[in-house]
């Protein structure tokens, strides 16, 4: 019986996605289930499955290799720092980050309706379905498979957050805050640049939603950036304190 032009298409896609990931699933099911975001079912009427189930897995296998790496890699590090760090590596922002690396969004297999209003690119379905994704490697291929592929993906943003902590990076903090208040990030302005070549000041604002959220000044473009992140930090953390 000749395969419908859908089934073709996943088969060529999911294809694709297995070498991009270095991992051939011995149970494709398993794959398209990941892939499979709840919509489908607005189409159909019904669908044997959707990914939040893998998803729920692909958390917890994520958080597990995550600590332990986390946990050998610096030894002399105290709970809370390590926990600041982990909080960064599986935040909503870094987990929309991994599947924009892997083009994600296109593999996905959603209701036409989703897909019309942009589902392909939003954070929360991107996120979630990297979890899935995870949560059928576990399943197929074990802890060991599982461990490479998040360490291999993670790679990147770990370097970044081990070389610039928290601590001294509140340009990531505050994108992260944010942007789990709306998919829009802040953007960065210079508003003046003044004195001799060698004594330069710079000055800038963050915005965000049509909103100057703080002004910083440094002796260079990005110390005066950094500065109104902090400025904008204390604003927000401020607001927030005072709504609980």
């Amino acid at each position: 019986m000749a395969l419908k032009t859908s089934e073709v298409d996943f088969i060529f896609l999911s294809s694709a996605l297995e070498k991009k990931i270095d991992y051939h699933f011995q149970n494709p099911l398993l794959l398209r289930e990941a892939l499979t975001h709840s919509s489908i079912a607005l189409d159909q009427g019904k669908n044997p499955f959707d990914n939040e189930r893998l998803e729920f897995l692909g958390d917890a296998v994520l958080q597990l290799i995550i600590t332990a790496h986390l946990f050998e890699l610096f030894p002399d590090f105290k709970e809370g720092r390590l926990t600041k760090i982990r909080t960064r590596l599986v935040s909503r922002t870094a987990l929309k980050a991994y599947a924009a690396d892997l083009q994600l969004g296109k593999y996905l297999i959603m209701g036409r309706g989703e897909e019309a209003s942009g589902g392909r690119e939003r954070s929360s379905i991107l996120g979630n379905s990297f979890e899935a994704l995870i949560g059928a490697i576990y399943l197929d291929g074990g802890i060991n498979a599982s461990r490479c592929f998040i360490l291999k993906h993670a790679k990147e943003h770990l370097n970044h957050v081990v070389t610039e902590p928290e601590e001294i990076n509140p340009k990531g903090r505050l994108q992260e805050l944010l942007q789990s208040l709306s998919s829009e990030i802040p953007s960065y302005e210079l508003l003046e640049e003044r004195g001799a070549a060698h004594l330069k000041q710079f000055r800038c604002r963050v915005f965000w939603n049509g909103k100057t959220l703080g002004i910083g000044e440094g002796n260079s473009k990005k110390k005066a950036e950094v500065a109104a992140a902090i400025e904008a930090l204390k604003d927000l953390l401020k607001e927030n304190n005072c709504k609980n």
